[in-house]
């Protein structure tokens, strides 16, 4: 408990003591395509103030080479039953060819690359891939699609590290950038079956997406999310005698957010969801639950200095494949898998913030303390993520001739 309370005061530390916060609680500094760059006034799909669109405007023919680099350490000094604790530290990387064959059409080919520190060999080698048409306020990806937390998913139902563990997702997304609704639909083919593969298809996928009800001149921005995730098992050219799995969580809720004009206290901001959870499968059995529901209360306060968030879960019977670990009714663990905390009640004070280095470039520290009122444990993680993506115009080929014509 002392050493504890040693690093989280250190930490407090040097979050007051450099600059002026620039902290984005939804996550978008992990996404954006500049990752430092704040554009005062522009709001982000759930009604944060950001940039989330190209700064440059392509035109057909377009020849760019894109660089994204995210490297990561979070350790998570967990002893509960639910969650094990360990330690994430490491770094990727995804160089790419762009091209515009026209202004809406983007084609991106390169290479993902991830290497853990401390392990001499690489944990990922693969090729990537994405097509992108966006026609006005829509968005068809095809590949590659725009994965993890672009999805702008609440941590119950979307694991905030799979950013780390699952970067990469592919297969086909719609998304809807409106001036006051955000849509994002997915599917992610986790794991190809073909003839006699002794192994199930794995598919996962989702609906994201808010409404802002608020004017566009009101000092309170108030929205309301909806989301869906589900995840199937299955198949019917594999060997292995398994039963289907077909499981779905759902949330909804409201937010609101007010910007302030203080000196230390910039904005509020309240975030509040209902959930559920339903096992689908045909053969049931093979979860603990089949029915279950959560409760997700946020309040933020964003500071000069860094944002305080409080976030207060209670969970019966709750579990979501895709979701974040600590808020499963069933446990995660290696020592403790049968372990089951039915109504699971847990407390988070996040400190969050962002250091902008350039537009193309942020570091984030955030340290996370967790109260298990069940278990009365008080658990803690911190993490330093360093995100830097950056594009270089190569030059135009549309006024090019083909040899020959």
């Amino acid at each position: 408990m002392g050493n504890y309370l040693k690093i989280l005061v250190g930490l407090v530390a040097l979050l007051i003591r450099v600059g002026e916060a620039r902290a984005q609680v939804d996550n978008s500094t992990f996404y954006k395509p500049n990752p430092g760059e704040v554009l005062v006034g522009e709001a982000s799909p759930n009604g944060d103030v950001g940039n989330i669109g190209p700064t440059t405007q392509p035109t057909g023919g377009d020849v760019r080479l894109s660089l994204h680099s995210f490297t990561f350490f979070k350790n998570n000094e967990y002893f509960n039953k639910i969650v094990d604790g360990y330690t994430l530290f490491g770094t990727q990387l995804n160089p790419q060819l762009v091209y515009y064959p026209t202004k809406d059409l983007r084609l991106e080919a390169g290479v993902f690359l991830w290497k853990d520190f401390g392990n001499p060999q690489l944990q990922q080698v693969r090729p990537t891939y994405r097509a992108t048409w966006t026609k006005d306020n829509h968005q068809f990806m095809l590949g590659n699609i725009r994965a993890n937390l672009n999805h702008d998913y609440i941590e119950p139902l979307l694991n905030f590290e799979r950013v780390i563990l699952n970067p990469l997702e592919e297969g086909l997304q719609y998304r809807y950038l409106g001036n006051r609704l955000f849509l994002d639909v997915w599917v992610d083919w986790q794991r190809q079956q073909y003839r006699n593969s002794n192994f199930q298809e794995e598919i996962a996928g989702g609906l994201s997406g808010s409404y802002r009800i608020s004017g566009d001149n009101s000092n309170w921005q108030i929205t309301l999310p909806f989301q869906l995730t589900a995840t199937h098992r299955g198949g019917q050219i594999d060997t292995v005698d398994k039963p289907l799995q077909t499981l779905v969580n759902e949330a909804a809720g409201i937010g609101v957010y007010r910007p302030l004009n203080g000196g230390v206290l910039r904005a509020v901001r309240f975030n509040g969801y209902v959930l559920g959870f339903q096992d689908n499968s045909p053969t049931q059995g093979q979860n603990p639950f089949k029915y279950g529901n959560g409760f997700y209360l946020n309040t933020t306060f964003e500071t000069r200095y860094a944002d305080v968030m409080l976030s207060y879960w209670r969970g019966s019977r709750f579990i979501a494949p895709l979701g974040g670990d600590l808020y499963q009714s069933a446990s995660r663990t290696v020592s403790n898998s049968a372990f089951l905390d039915r109504e699971r009640r847990i407390l988070l004070v996040r400190l969050l913030r962002d250091f902008r280095i350039s537009d193309a470039a942020a570091l984030t520290v955030r340290v996370e303390p967790v109260y298990d009122f069940n278990a009365k444990l008080l658990d803690y993680s911190f993490g330093v993520y360093l995100n830097f993506r950056q594009e270089w115009l190569l030059g135009n080929v549309s006024q090019r001739v083909r040899v020959g014509q």
